[in-house]
């Protein structure tokens, strides 16, 4: 054979396996590698013992092999990570803190040790969840002795005579630490803040079309409980969005400073759909447009004539003048014999039913 041929033997499989050798996985994947609970995933990603990063692919969130690959060659793996995210009611926490639930609660409303996660139980009553870890450290400061042990000073009582309650307010604040922790770009940030806001909220201070279709893209929303419209899911909407008025002026100027900045740095890409001229059908009289590809439609007298060749056993064509008269005839003629066959048909008794009796058609 010359050199100029090219020979093309049996392919064989030269890549990595399906599964292998990925540089990223998903989060269901990479929980089930750490040897951990999907809400332990989670709650590790929002304490930031994992980073996870956007996957362009799906839009969603990936975590990296490396990633993985850090947390498994740790000592006492997985046990030391296990305990790590921990996490404890009320009960348990004034077990750890040496109070009284009911203590434990106070406390935990004036913001003093602020819930990792939470759960709806079927009467619709909130249970918050902390960190063990970081409960032992506040029992072990020598600061907050007085506070376990003696009475609440007189401003905090004050505030909780008042009504205050800080926990979901405090939960929002560590749920949007971990969302910046994992901002790659300025939209990110800005997606931060506009995660914490209610949409007409950010339709507000957003008013671009683009930029806004972009951060309702990229806002993560928390994990969801219950059916969308159900009372549950309407409890959790109000638990994961800003409520009070000063955290809502504080995230719509984040926002607003944020999208400045990704502004800047990388404009939002415009819609270019086509315009209404485009869409707006042709006015009769000003001509009529045809499409750019593919054949014309035949008109709906075409089809039926068509139609009608197909049912007498002739084609429909466009011959001559005169041919045209003659196959004219004879469709006529053939259609004046289906027609008294048909008829004919029609008028026979039948065996089931006495059709003898119906009128003729003339």
């Amino acid at each position: 054979m010359s050199g100029d041929t090219i020979e093309h033997g049996p392919k064989t499989a030269s890549g990595p396996a399906r599964g292998q050798n990925r540089t990223t996985v998903s989060p269901g994947r990479a929980a089930r590698e750490l040897c951990l609970r999907q809400d332990e995933f989670d709650i590790a990603v929002l304490l930031g013992h994992i980073r996870t990063r956007r996957d362009e692919g799906s839009g969603g969130r990936c975590v990296d092999r490396a990633e993985i690959d850090r947390l498994r060659y740790r000592e006492r793996f997985p046990g030391h990570l296990r305990e790590q995210l921990t996490t404890v009611g009320t009960r348990e926490g004034a077990r750890l803190l040496g109070v009284t639930p009911a203590r434990f609660v106070r406390l935990a409303r004036l913001g003093l040790v602020v819930p990792v996660t939470f759960r709806i139980t079927r009467d619709r009553s909130v249970v918050w969840r902390y960190p063990v870890g970081e409960l032992r450290l506040f029992a072990g400061d020598p600061e907050h002795a007085a506070l376990l042990r003696q009475q609440l000073p007189q401003h905090l009582r004050d505030q909780l005579d008042a009504g205050v309650d800080l926990r979901a307010r405090n939960w929002r604040r560590r749920y949007l630490r971990c969302l910046l922790r994992q901002a790659e770009d300025a939209w990110d940030r800005a997606a931060c803040a506009a995660s914490l806001l209610d949409p007409v909220t950010v339709s507000e201070t957003v008013t671009d079309p683009s930029e806004r279709a972009r951060l309702l893209r990229l806002r993560q929303l928390p994990p969801g409980h219950g059916a969308p419209g159900s009372p549950t899911a309407r409890l959790v909407e109000r638990i994961t969005t800003a409520q009070d008025a000063d955290e809502v002026e504080r995230l719509r100027a984040d926002l607003q400073r944020t999208v400045r900045e990704a502004r800047r740095s990388r404009p939002a890409p415009r819609h270019t759909g086509p315009t209404r001229q485009e869409l707006r059908p042709c006015a009769a009289g000003h001509g009529q447009r045809t499409a750019p590809h593919g054949p014309a439609r035949p008109s709906p007298d075409r089809n039926a004539h068509a139609l009608l060749g197909r049912l007498l056993g002739t084609r429909h064509t466009t011959a001559a003048p005169e041919k045209a008269v003659v196959g004219s005839a004879r469709r006529a003629h053939r259609l004046r014999y289906l027609t008294a066959g048909a008829y004919t048909a029609r008028n026979r008794p039948s065996c089931t039913t006495d059709t003898s009796s119906r009128p003729c058609r003339s």
